[in-house]
């Protein structure tokens, strides 16, 4: 059985899908991409202010479900462009404690919105 899981502290889904949806005791997180969700615009500024953005939407989430950063078991990251990534994986870093998540990094020829920055998640509960 799957259970949705929302916050009004995170971006409304801009399609069909869930933000999250709890599966026994997985959780699933929807990509987020950097939008306020008071706006629902993109934020401005860098690749940093991006990731920053995509962890706050991501941890609105995770609390909305009981969860934390530390209940993540698996990460997905997508670049728009993978010179980024040094600078995203320093920002990554502060984000989690060890043993880290298990993690992909791609770079994807666009993103929604033409976000630089999307990010994917799965914790255990």
């Amino acid at each position: 059985m799957r259970q949705a899981v929302s916050s009004d502290a995170a971006p409304r889904a801009i399609g069909p899908y869930s933000q999250a949806v709890r599966a026994g005791s997985l959780l699933f997180v929807s990509g987020q991409i950097p939008l306020d969700p008071a706006t629902g615009a993109m934020v401005d500024g860098d690749v940093a202010a991006q990731t920053h953005r995509v962890f706050a939407n991501l941890r609105a989430i995770l609390e909305a479900a009981d969860a934390s950063f530390d209940h993540v078991v698996k990460t997905t990251v997508y670049l728009a462009d993978m010179n980024d990534f040094v600078i995203v994986n320093e920002i990554y870093g502060t984000y989690f404690s060890s043993p880290a998540p298990a993690r992909a990094t791609v770079q994807a020829a666009r993103l929604p919105k033409d976000a630089r920055i999307e990010i994917d998640l799965i914790a255990s509960l």
